[in-house]
């Protein structure tokens, strides 16, 4: 419901008081425009939106996609099986299988049709055993099946197969699992004497430049601790309890291995693969490495599969571009990995499962302790509490040297 205003102009103090987040994106935008490069992370959390937290403590869902695969616990032998036969096989996970699904056995060849992977039928999912009916194809030059199905053998979910009279089939549901983080007070004070203030300077150097270099150390900050914080709360000195956020570096769902003296275009091509097909999520990513992986994605000489492309600004920060057959990735050098001892190391996200929750909005506060009385100063407190959460843990992976 709109809030009217009568007999009196609209202040900002009115409008803070009646309708807090009208003024807010202005002051994101503001602060966006501060060194964006420097905090990439921070900067991309911003620019795609916050959502507002009514305490300290975050609550939010992250839900993974189910699995497409599981693989055999015990070897298991089939010899001339008709299709109107079943066989058994013990899997690692059979939550993963259901009644009138159809599997494939990708590293099972057939007999006779030795080029042809077994393909089944499930039949019935009994705890960690599975029965199922051999699929032979017509045309096939024999009407049975011979297969030897190893231990460790993956087996890959296809699609249902329902009857011509079947209504119903085995139900599927996935529940999300409750994760929580804390918001982090984040806090910056700027303090300059009245005399310094009036006093005569050789450059053009104001209260307003030290509160953008306050910014940015504050921001230089908030992206260490939103990368690798642990999440904890504890007491400080005067009793007061502290809210410390985590970082999403522990939060991402995959992690990839790599030798940074020897990254060849084909290691950098399996990275990004697995990165876009087996955690999911969107087409565009956002890659953050510290110098040392940059150097050697850089050294790369990439001519067939993955090619760089031209420079891009997005989110207001100018990306070097990435494009492969899988997705794009947009690559940025992050100092703070440098200065959290990491420079080999990076992290690919996915900014559309990248949500940022604050319980305080960036705000500015002027203070003047020579009003109160205290000292001949004026200063301003800037303050926002704040954290980032992944919603879609696989979406976003580690990158870290061996």
């Amino acid at each position: 419901m709109s809030t009217i205003i009568n007999s009196t102009p609209v202040t900002t103090e009115i409008t803070r008081n009646n309708e807090p987040d009208l003024l807010r994106t202005h002051v994101d935008e503001r602060i966006t425009r501060i060194r964006p490069s420097s905090t990439p992370l921070d900067q991309i959390s911003r620019m795609v939106g916050a959502r507002r937290s009514g305490s300290m403590k975050v609550e939010y869902y992250s839900v993974d996609a189910k699995g497409v695969k599981t693989s055999v616990s015990e070897s298991t032998s089939i010899s001339s099986l008709t299709s109107d036969k079943t066989f058994v096989i013990t899997v690692k996970d059979s939550d993963l299988i259901s009644p009138t699904e159809t599997v494939l056995f990708p590293e099972v060849a057939i007999e006779p049709n030795a080029k042809t992977p077994l393909v089944a039928y499930v039949d019935k999912v009994d705890d960690d055993e599975v029965t199922l009916r051999p699929v032979i194809s017509e045309g096939s030059s024999s009407n049975t099946v011979t297969a030897t199905i190893p231990e460790g053998t993956p087996v890959v979910r296809m699609g249902r197969a329902a009857g011509e009279l079947d209504v119903q089939t085995a139900q599927f549901g996935i529940l999300p699992s409750k994760q929580h983080n804390y918001c982090q007070i984040f806090k910056a004070q700027v303090e300059e004497s009245m005399l310094q203030r009036l006093a005569d300077k050789e450059v053009g150097w104001s209260f307003s430049d030290q509160e953008e270099s306050a910014i940015v150390d504050m921001r230089l900050g908030m992206e260490k601790s939103f990368l690798f914080g642990n999440r904890s709360r504890i007491f400080s000195g005067a009793g007061s309890e502290v809210f410390l956020t985590g970082g999403i570096w522990y939060q991402a769902g995959q992690s990839f291995s790599y030798n940074p003296s020897d990254l060849k275009e084909a290691h950098l091509t399996e990275m990004l693969r697995q990165a876009f097909t087996k955690g999911g999520g969107s087409p565009r990513k956002v890659l953050l490495g510290g110098s040392g992986l940059i150097s050697a994605i850089s050294n790369i000489d990439r001519v067939r599969v993955v090619s760089d492309g031209d420079k891009q600004v997005v989110w207001g920060i100018d990306f070097d571009r990435i494009v492969t057959k899988f997705g794009t990735v947009y690559v940025i050098l992050s100092e703070i990995f440098d200065q959290c001892g990491m420079p080999d190391n990076g992290i690919i996200i996915d900014p559309e499962y990248l949500t940022k929750y604050t319980h305080i909005p960036f705000s500015a506060e002027r203070i003047s302790f020579q009003k109160q009385g205290v000292r001949n100063t004026e200063a301003v407190v800037l303050t926002e509490a704040s954290c980032l959460v992944l919603r879609y843990p696989d979406a976003h992976m580690r990158i870290v040297a061996e």
